[in-house]
């Protein structure tokens, strides 16, 4: 029996129980929308590719499964190069299946090839973030490669793949054998654990430290093993750090949660890691930012502290900081085998109740430190109570999605999050516009949980146009824009240290150039609210939430930077040998 690739296609995504695609059309791909028409897949059609790979990022991290874009040749796969390099980044797993000119016209410069280097060229364009580029050469091979494709997506250190399609392909008729054998293969692959052995010299020695740290990034969160690690720590009264991606890892109201490290960590974390002779790092590269540029002084002084690392992929092991032990493991496998032996090993436990008071103690005294700033009236509102009063409000799992700015490492360094995955950050690409696309994919992925977007008015700026997928899916996400005014965070450090804001602030005359977001909203047919006081913004969440629509609330915020005890080398190359950071613009 016969059938056309794209029918196939869209039949293999179904038995492997892919419910949403993310992409737009174009006439590579029109072949595959046609086979969707009548597919039980949701097709979330987007009016730029960016928002697409951005959301199909945000369902990713909620699944916790690859997520599938679609996309145009040329100009379709550029747009969405940017949320897929964050996906990248980020090790989130998603398949891009993007069209290519016809395959009998390679090199001829048809519409849209890209050529100037090889011959249909498009597929480099991605070669150097996704984990593995295929260009489908003959129909025949084309079952093969979407099985591979998803599997090397999910495995290991997740991450995006592009399947690179010829649009003469998708209409190619194949024997449907090679694809119904693709269903008998296994679609989840088993990772490898930790021996018991390795297990036992981990935890003898952080039974003998005197001042231990569990340092969780990222990589915990991914592996879902946020039971597994609390076991371990609630057994043996383990301090625990984060990055800026292992946030929510361990509830932040956990006795022993110090908080997140780094350039925006405060003075006792960064010390607490300093201080500590045995550091167990989980799933984190140990990046500049969590770590003070890598400065042995300000937050990590290693290998003065001993390293214990690991990670499911064995570059990280050591890339950064030399280590003790490195171990190449499955995470939440580790963990568990981790907590047997320290249950078998120490049955009644560690205890050490000083720790946790002077934890509590520092958490009271940072807290206290904002309070005024959390209760002031001003406005243009200050950060600090527009973080407070969305953290009364909302309830405890629901998710949040930031973007880049003070509602990325504002929230990583004061906004409680209480579920593992409720918070999706870009991190290693950090980038501006990820926050609005992702939250759409989150709120696709768990339509139950409410989903904020916490975005400047710079990260909105960069993709509204995902307003109409949102109008049309009718995808019940508040965006909540901190509106500054201004590429807030950049234009702190340009005043800091060049005394100008040049380029960065959106006024020109003393007078704002930015749009009226609310108004941009309703343009759109979506309900929006420009909040005009301090008092307003708290009843309007609230009725936000409960309208349980798609909402824009605009909300005028003073241009305050996130404080800062850790270091970043650029405060070096702007203003060497002076102690300069972030400045107010307000």
């Amino acid at each position: 029996m016969k059938d056309l690739v794209s029918h196939q296609l869209v039949k293999y995504l179904e038995n492997r129980g892919i419910e949403h695609i993310f992409g737009l059309c174009g006439h590579t791909n029109i072949a595959v929308l046609s086979a969707l028409e009548k597919s039980s897949i949701k097709f979330i059609n987007v009016r730029h590719e960016q928002i697409a790979s951005h959301a199909a990022d945000g369902y990713a991290r909620v699944t916790g499964k690859a997520s599938v874009v679609l996309s145009h040749l040329g100009p379709g796969m550029t747009n969405a190069a940017t949320g897929v390099a964050n996906a990248a980044l980020d090790c989130i797993p998603m398949v891009v299946i993007a069209g290519d000119i016809p395959s009998h016209y390679y090199g001829k410069h048809p519409h849209q090839e890209v050529n100037l280097h090889a011959d249909g060229a498009q597929c480099e364009i991605y070669r150097p973030f996704v984990k593995r580029v295929w260009r489908v050469e003959r129909p025949e091979l084309f079952p093969e490669i979407i099985e591979k494709a998803f599997t090397l997506a999910e495995s290991g250190q997740p991450g995006p793949v592009l399947v690179d399609v010829p649009m003469d392909i998708f209409s190619k008729e194949v024997d449907v054998a090679p694809f119904e054998r693709q269903l008998q293969n296994t679609k989840e692959l088993r990772r490898p654990s930790m021996d018991n052995g390795t297990a036992e010299e981990i935890v003898d020695m952080l039974a003998a430290a005197k001042n231990p740290v569990v340092y969780v990034g990222g990589g915990v969160v991914l592996a879902k093993a946020a039971d597994e690690l609390k076991k371990l720590v609630d057994h043996l009264s383990l301090p625990v750090a984060h990055s800026l991606m292992g946030k929510g890892a361990l509830p932040d109201d956990h006795p022993f949660i110090l908080g997140m490290t780094g350039f925006w960590g405060t003075q006792y974390i960064n010390n607490s890691c300093l201080d500590a002779d045995l550091i167990l790092g989980l799933g984190s590269r140990f990046k500049e930012a969590d770590c003070s540029s890598w400065y042995p002084e300000f937050t990590f002084d290693i290998p003065k502290t001993k390293l214990i690392q690991i990670d499911i992929e064995p570059s990280e092991i050591g890339r950064n900081y030399p280590v003790e032990i490195g171990v190449v493991t499955d995470l939440k496998q580790a963990l568990d085998a981790l907590y047997k032996v320290a249950k078998a090993k120490h049955p009644q436990g560690i205890q050490r109740q000083s720790l946790k008071d002077e934890i509590t103690q520092a958490r009271h005294e940072f807290k206290e430190s904002n309070l005024k700033m959390e209760q002031s009236d001003a406005f243009p509102m200050m950060p600090e109570r527009i973080l407070a009063e969305v953290r009364e409000v909302l309830p405890r799992d629901a998710i949040i999605t930031t973007d880049v700015g003070w509602n990325k490492n504002g929230v990583g360094q004061q906004f409680p999050v209480y579920e593992p995955g409720s918070i999706l950050i870009p991190g290693g690409f950090a980038t501006m516009g990820f926050g609005g696309p992702a939250a759409i994919g989150a709120k696709i992925a768990a339509p139950e949980k409410v989903v904020v977007a916490l975005i400047g008015d710079g990260g909105f700026g960069q993709n509204p146009a995902l307003l109409a997928t949102a109008k049309h899916e009718d995808i019940a996400v508040i965006w909540l824009i901190m509106n500054n005014d201004a590429f807030g965070t950049i234009a702190g450090l340009e005043k800091a240290h060049y005394n100008t804001t040049f380029a960065t602030v959106f006024q020109k005359d003393g007078e704002s150039t930015s749009p009226d977001y609310a108004a941009i909203a309703k343009a759109y047919g979506i309900e929006g609210v420009k909040i005009q006081s301090a008092a307003e913004f708290k009843p309007a969440l609230i009725r936000a939430i409960a309208l349980n629509k798609p909402v824009v609330l605009d909300v005028a915020m003073i241009n305050n930077p996130v404080p800062t005890t850790g270091h970043w080398n650029i405060l070096d190359i702007y203003s060497p040998g002076k102690k300069v950071s972030h400045v107010s613009t307000d």
